[in-house]
């Protein structure tokens, strides 16, 4: 499974991004506009939050879906063991810490960006047969969106779990793609089609980038959406690790196919996956 390394910068960039996308359902993403100092800033910042029990101010609170959620509030999908993680879920003008609200926004902001022109990219790449099938082009998709969510999420040191409790157990990601600016530490896996897993290499200040199952559902499954999860670390490394995924979404309105809407299969995963 050869999951390509994308220079921003260079010419054949947006055909090498659509090749690794399509080929494995996953793609790495360097000298990008969001510097490695960034990274380290809101990465050393949200683990202070993680790490004060200010966070439980932040609670979720239903049916509102920003905010803290706490360790073991989420299953994948179709498996009956929580999550070992803890998370903040960040969506446009929700509530924030104040101390790191304008680092956190203008993360989120340059993401947001960054994802939209990527869908542009996917777009120009994409085969006639694809695109021709499209209700719009995917770049189109984004226009007016205030969906798209920045997750921060932290992944505690193990200790006794019950079987099968692993840091995110194997799934596939509900939305269009998602920017994963690089985890602090190594975990994350992806599935090959005969069912073997691969570590995703991501070395610091890279982005990784991975189709979701609506990208899928939108292209025929040209762009695949590929199973993944995040491991148990290994004794010698067993502290905590973050992670801060942005999952770009379309507008609720948008036809993924003619039978579904990117609200109706959202809302449709958001059950399957306990957080609704």
């Amino acid at each position: 499974m050869k999951v390509e390394t994308v220079d921003y910068k260079a010419a054949y960039a947006a055909e090498t991004l659509a090749r690794s996308l399509r080929d494995t359902g996953f793609a790495v993403l360097a000298n990008h506009p969001i510097t490695p100092d960034r990274i380290d800033a809101i990465y050393g910042a949200w683990g202070d939050f993680f790490a004060g029990d200010g966070k439980f101010d932040f609670a979720v609170q239903p049916p509102a879906h920003d905010g803290y959620f706490a360790f073991r509030s989420e299953n994948a999908k179709d498996s009956p063991v929580k999550d070992l993680k803890e998370f903040f879920h960040v969506y446009p003008g929700c509530r924030l810490p104040a101390d790191i609200e304008a680092l956190t926004r203008q993360i989120y902001a340059d993401l947001d960006n960054l994802g939209r022109e990527l869908l542009g990219w996917i777009q120009a790449q994409a085969p006639a047969e694809v695109t021709d099938d499209l209700s719009m082009p995917l770049d189109k998709m984004m226009e007016g969106s205030d969906q798209s969510l920045l997750r921060i999420l932290h992944y505690p040191p193990v200790e006794t779990a019950e079987p099968g409790a692993i840091r995110a157990a194997a799934h596939e990601d509900i939305n269009l793609i998602t920017l994963l600016l690089s985890g602090s530490k190594p975990g994350l896996q992806a599935m090959d089609a005969d069912g073997n897993w691969h570590d995703v290499a991501c070395d610091p200040g890279m982005i990784t980038i991975n189709n979701g199952d609506m990208l899928a559902m939108a292209t025929g499954d040209h762009f695949p959406s590929t199973t993944h999860r995040v491991t148990n670390p290994d004794a010698g490394q067993n502290v905590s690790r973050y992670s801060m995924p942005m999952f770009l979404h379309p507008r609720p309105d948008v036809p993924l196919r003619p039978d579904m809407t990117a609200d109706q299969y959202l809302q449709k995963r958001l059950r399957e996956i306990g957080l609704k």
